[in-house]
């Protein structure tokens, strides 16, 4: 008898072993169209979108001197989770004020992922729309959100859906798959985390703080009406949406060597311990996962009540006389 359980053990430890060596790795923090198309099956693909309507829709294309390239964006990518971005942020009650378009707590974030699907031991890889850098934002705030709640096998799809339906890959228009993931989230890392107290208290010190906004938000020029003051925090300085990315059928984060390239016009330093806001803790997600991830900062933080938070504080800006 103890002879068939010991059996028994050691072809159930080779069994899990050569599962867990089967077990696909991600190359990076962003995958290519490519790498998702062979490795699909072995990763949780999370589409998240504004429009959960164009999930099911038919992509359109044109054909010009040989050339084919979409015109109505519409479909997903074969086995796709999908995520309305509207749940991925939420009010919060901080010092007794709400602030609107927050990260969820612990156990409304498990259960988002755990209601659209998402599997527990294996990669996920984030899918924005991809028409513009403000999608793969979003797919960063999603990215962020779970490495804050513990998951580190992270990546998002460089050139979104657009790009992968540019190249011809294989689409699908059927309705979200219904089923229950068994995601866990961990306790927050605060690490990833920044508040108006941290913030302030960085001001003048090594820390480095980053607006993630347009140079007209950042100098005081315009700003959006949930934000009570124009200008930026003290001492900021700007990393703006349209230097972070590019369109090369769809849109693409940068590669390391031209994002320091970026910097030295930026005075940006890629190594400094950083905090990234923007006007809602949106496009502040771009940024963050441009330091944090793809320049491999550790210490880069997002300030995730952003000028939204700091000026229902009354806190000071700087910006145009």
């Amino acid at each position: 008898m103890k002879t068939q359980i010991r059996t028994t053990l050691v072809a159930t430890l080779l069994l899990l072993g050569s599962a867990a060596a089967q077990a696909v790795t991600l190359p990076g923090p962003l995958v290519s169209s490519q790498w998702l198309s062979q490795h699909r099956a072995e990763v949780n693909v999370i589409d998240v979108r504004h429009d959960p309507a164009s999930f099911t829709k038919t992509p359109a294309f044109t054909t010009e001197k040989g050339v084919k390239s979409l015109s109505g964006f519409g479909g997903h990518i074969p086995g796709a989770l999908l995520l309305d971005f509207g749940k991925v942020r939420v009010p919060r009650m901080v010092d007794g004020h709400e602030v609107k378009w927050m990260l969820p707590d612990q156990m409304a974030f498990q259960d988002l992922m755990r209601n659209i699907g998402v599997k527990a031991g294996r990669p996920t890889v984030i899918v924005p729309e991809g028409a513009s850098g403000a999608d793969l934002d979003m797919a960063a705030r999603v990215y962020w959100s779970m490495k804050v709640y513990g998951d580190n096998h992270l990546a998002i799809l460089n050139g979104g859906t657009t790009g992968w339906l540019e190249q011809g890959l294989p689409y699908n228009t059927a309705a979200a798959a219904e089923g229950k993931g068994n995601w866990t989230a961990s306790a927050a890392r605060m690490k990833y985390v920044a508040s108006s107290r941290d913030v302030a208290k960085a001001i003048g010190t090594g820390v480095q703080i980053v607006d993630a906004r347009p140079m007209p938000f950042y100098i005081g020029l315009t700003k959006k009406p949930i934000v009570g003051s124009a200008g930026h925090i003290k001492g900021a300085v700007d990393l703006p949406p349209d230097l972070r990315t590019s369109a090369k059928g769809g849109m693409h984060y940068l590669t390391p060597a031209e994002y320091t390239s970026i910097f030295r016009h930026l005075d940006i330093n890629a190594h400094k311990p950083s905090i990234t806001y923007c006007n809602t803790g949106h496009l502040a997600s771009g940024a963050w996962f441009v330091l944090s991830e793809i320049m491999k900062n550790p210490n880069t933080r997002l300030y995730d009540g952003s000028m939204y938070e700091w000026t229902a504080e009354k806190r000071p800006v700087v910006g145009l006389p």
